[in-house]
């Protein structure tokens, strides 16, 4: 049974065509994963899905009666509640229903024949599993990691990740028919995308998942749905069985188009060569067969993958030192922090969102004072800084313009080489940069910082939005830089290969 059908889907976005007459359904209890390359459309899909972006043709059903709850990270928050009460807040009809019972209790007790009504409410109560609600919320908020932040915390003081985590909790706590997650491990520890795995394994209900995690998807998707060239295609099975059905696909794709082109060039010669002697009957007969021949586009996936190449600058034996420091706002995260990072050293910095790793990293570079102690870079020290969050301080500007503002020296045919590299194509080098994907615009910050030498990188989450090629690319660069490498990052299958250090924030306190 459908929850729902897309029918006819095309959408366009600037000169780039993101689906053409595309069709996709999702049945009861399915759990589909999206996948394709950065800029293809997945989240767009999504936003198509809620009724945020409306398409160019096409119609999305819903089947009637569909709960759908979607994860939307910037979504407001009135007030300042708790994180304890926005929780509790997913249940706000069932607490709605339970005062309901105890009005009715009321009137029952001055003697009104309300037992049914009553009767009613409690068995709604139960089927809905009220009476567990703290329970659920326990059990959810330690999964991801909230019960440690404290739940009595107002929302207000959390970081940008741990309020991503708290919108993601009261989401799976309303338990609707249908969840539309767009990249929900962004900013989710190893252990906690564990138990998200874990949950979303187990759940019955439907739900669409924007990732480009492939164990993730291999632990909880049942299909898959790939966005690539304009189409929306379903592959049922697991992910690992979607990528070995896509290859064979592919490959015989390969094979016909190749036949096509021979038999049109072997055509096209034999067409010039009797068009004017005795066989131009035939000749234009097979013309006019030309003419109607549906010609295969070339095979997709024949894009050149993104390229990283970080220019490093010579440096001393100690690049950075820390001696007693303590790093926060008003309050310490942690003090007495002894950290020291060497010339063309590797060292990566893990521990639990809301610990203070951006914290750190921006005390380390100076966009931040210490609360105490000092940290010391050395005078030769250069240093390049991926930030987490995506900001421009004018997202009207193209990419083009973005390098050749930060980059003047560069002429207009340089600057698209460079940025060709890094992955962004020529349709997206004259967008403005706010409408790319998130993946198109952490490639953008990284052509940057591959333009601006330096011997110490300090890059923080970079991994969040870019897809399976350009992670791979990024990782490969990183190996390769002789510079010094200050990484925070939850994927240790990103920097396993080649990291000097991985350090836990709970070892830089001592």
């Amino acid at each position: 049974m459908s929850l729902l059908d897309i029918y006819h889907l095309s959408h366009t976005y600037g000169d780039q065509v993101l689906y053409k007459d595309a069709e996709l359904s999702l049945h009861r209890g399915e759990h589909m994963g999206v996948v394709g390359p950065n800029g293809a459309g997945k989240s767009t899909l999504i936003k198509i899905c809620t009724g945020q972006v409306i398409p160019d043709e096409g119609r999305v059903v819903w089947r009637r009666g569909t709960a759908v709850g979607y994860l939307d990270q910037y979504a407001q928050i009135g007030g300042d509640p708790t994180i304890d009460a926005f929780l509790h807040a997913a249940f706000a009809e069932l607490y709605a229903l339970e005062e309901k019972l105890q009005q009715i209790y009321a009137r029952f007790a001055i003697g009104e024949d309300v037992w049914e009504q009553a009767e009613r409410c409690q068995q709604r109560l139960e089927a809905a599993d009220f009476y567990g609600i703290d329970t659920a919320v326990e059990k959810a908020a330690t999964g991801l990691g909230l019960t440690a932040i404290g739940l009595n915390t107002p929302i207000s003081q959390l970081s940008g990740g741990q309020r991503a985590k708290v919108l993601l909790c009261k989401l799976l706590l309303t338990r609707p028919d249908v969840l539309l997650l767009d990249e929900p491990t962004n900013f989710l520890d190893e252990q906690h995308i564990d138990w998200l795995a874990g949950y979303l394994q187990g759940l019955e209900a439907a739900f669409i998942v924007v990732s480009h995690d492939s164990a993730f998807l291999q632990r909880v998707t049942s299909c898959i749905c790939d966005v690539d060239g304009g189409t929306l295609r379903k592959y049922v099975g697991s992910y690992h069985a979607f990528l070995n059905q896509k290859q064979h696909l592919h490959q015989d794709y390969v094979r016909r188009y190749q036949a096509q082109q021979q038999h049109i060039q072997k055509t096209e010669a034999f067409i010039r060569k009797n068009i004017a002697g005795n066989n131009s009957k035939i000749a234009k007969g097979r013309r006019r067969q030309l003419g109607h021949l549906e010609v295969l586009a070339p095979p997709s996936g024949s894009l050149t993958p993104p390229a990283f190449d970080f220019c490093p600058l010579p440096a001393a034996d100690q690049l950075l030192q820390t001696n007693d420091l303590a790093v926060g706002y008003q309050f310490p995260l942690f003090s007495h922090l002894r950290l020291a990072v060497a010339a063309g050293q590797k060292v990566v910095v893990t521990g639990f969102n809301g610990a203070g790793k951006s914290t750190l990293l921006k005390t380390l570079i100076g966009q931040l004072p210490p609360l105490h102690g000092r940290c010391r870079l050395s005078d030769t020290a250069v240093w390049g800084y991926y930030a987490q969050d995506i900001g421009w301080d004018d997202g009207n500007r193209t990419p083009l313009q973005v390098v050749q503002d930060g980059f003047a020296c560069l002429k207009e045919k340089e600057a698209r080489r460079q940025l060709a590299r890094c992955g962004i194509t020529n349709d997206h080098i004259s967008q403005r940069v706010n409408t790319l994907s998130g993946g198109e615009q952490a490639k953008v910050k990284l052509c940057l910082l591959t333009l601006k030498p330096c011997n110490l990188l300090v890059l923080d989450e970079p991994t969040n939005h870019l897809d399976a090629d350009a992670t791979q690319a990024l990782s490969r660069a990183l190996q390769n830089f002789d510079g010094a490498v200050l990484l925070v990052c939850h994927e240790p299958r990103f920097y396993r290969t080649w990291a000097d250090r991985v350090l836990d924030v709970a070892a830089l306190r001592q």
